[in-house]
């Protein structure tokens, strides 16, 4: 948990609040315009998950084996870490260049979480899963909170003069914050969580992984509730995923401040903390699927509020929408995959479950940006988005609900 606690600065940071509206006014300082400049982020955003998520199921069945679980974690960690780090040099108005060094702390960031992921199933058992996971979330959103809070700090005191600072060199300030938080709390993670569930390592380990790989692909098909889950979840975790990375890209188009904008963005941490525990509580009451379909609601009801936005007001009582719901629908969204898979095999899994989760983030982000660019408008762009949970919502409608037995195994889900 407090490795959410730690990287979920960066979810805020870079990837919801600060950079975009750092990108965004140095890409319009350099002659971009506001749509243009949505669109390529949207662009950069598909770039990046599409390049994790060729990679990700093959890193997964190599890290399966003993003890390379927690390697192939740290090395993904510390590309996250330190080009996050590096964004704070990188001019202001080198928009392109941001653009690139943005995909790469993406590729860190996402590639250290599909192992992350994977060790849930190392740290707890089943009938904890959508406890733990939720629990996590809420302790990211407030391990999120404080350097944020910090962040907002130092960039109003330099908008206001009480510091020597320009925003610009603020805002810099606030990507080397982020990188000094993920890195320090991550260390509990490095030192303490240790891989349970692997497979024993042998000769030409990654021969026989590519053998092991394409033998489960063939195999996949027998998991019936696995691909319909992961089918469903393909479709409305992308308009998760394409909600929280270009919200502050289109609320900038509505006309709404920085200021306001950050400080939405940080209350919207302090609600979804809460509701992300409240989620994992009442999946163990009422069922992860049915809890899911709320999350699902939410965000089709989010959607239709967003294409009819015109003020701050608007963009403040969809935030704290958004807020009930995020954490939830990817906690239980985690915990549920998580007790469909075999443990020992649990990086390959992840790995699949990485495939559908980012090859989604390609579609949302690019329909987006494609019908922004169309209509000129950024709001029609997030309303295009409910296609993808009405349809995620529909196919879940055909999961069964599971009988997960003890241990694991492919016998271990019933249809």
């Amino acid at each position: 948990m407090l490795y959410d606690w730690a990287n979920s600065a960066y979810s805020v940071i870079i990837t919801t609040a600060i950079f975009p509206i750092f990108f965004k006014a140095g890409a319009e300082a350099a002659g971009v315009s506001s749509v243009n400049s949505t669109a390529y982020l949207g662009y950069t955003i598909a770039i990046a998950t599409f390049i994790l998520a060729m990679l990700s199921p093959i890193l997964g069945t190599i890290a399966d084996y003993e003890g390379l679980k927690k390697k192939f974690f740290a090395f993904f960690f510390l590309i996250g870490v330190i080009s996050t780090a590096m964004l704070a040099v990188v001019p202001f108005d080198s928009w392109l260049a941001l653009l690139i060094l943005y995909t790469i702390t993406s590729i860190g960031f996402a590639g250290a979480n599909v192992f992350y992921d994977a060790f849930l199933v190392d740290v707890t058992d089943e009938e904890k899963m959508d406890d733990l996971s939720a629990r996590g979330y809420g302790w990211g959103y407030i391990g999120s909170a404080i350097p944020f809070f910090l962040c907002i700090l130092i960039i109003l005191s330099a908008q206001m003069e009480f510091l020597p600072l320009s925003v610009t060199a603020a805002s810099q300030i606030s990507f080397v914050i982020t990188a000094v938080w993920w890195g320090v709390f991550s260390i509990p993670m490095l030192r303490h969580v240790k891989q349970v569930h692997f497979i024993k390592r042998e000769s030409k380990p990654v021969v026989k992984s590519f053998k092991r790989l394409g033998q489960t692909i063939k195999d996949i098909r027998q998991y019936k509730t696995l691909m319909l889950f992961l089918l469903a979840y393909f479709f409305y975790i992308d308009g998760v995923g394409t909600i929280i990375k270009m919200s502050t890209a289109y609320g900038t188009d509505l006309g709404i401040d920085a200021t306001s904008l950050l400080l939405i963005l940080f209350l919207t941490q302090i609600v979804a903390a809460p509701f992300a525990i409240l989620y994992g509580r009442l999946a163990q009451r009422f069922t992860g699927k049915k809890m899911l379909y709320v999350g699902i609601g939410v965000y089709i009801i989010v959607c239709i509020y967003a294409y009819f936005m015109k003020s701050a007001v608007d963009f403040w009582i969809l935030a704290m929408l958004v807020a009930t719901s995020q954490g939830g629908i990817q906690a239980l969204s985690r915990s549920y995959y998580a007790k469909l898979i075999p443990k020992d095999r649990a990086n390959e899994f992840f790995g699949f479950y990485n495939i559908f989760g980012k090859f989604a983030a390609v579609m949302g982000p690019l329909l987006l940006a494609v019908t922004a660019q169309i209509t000129g408008s950024s709001t029609t762009g997030v309303f295009s988005l409910i296609l993808l949970f009405i349809i995620g919502g529909v196919i879940l409608a055909f999961v069964p609900e599971t009988d997960v037995s003890e241990g694991s195994g492919r016998n271990k889900v019933t249809v």
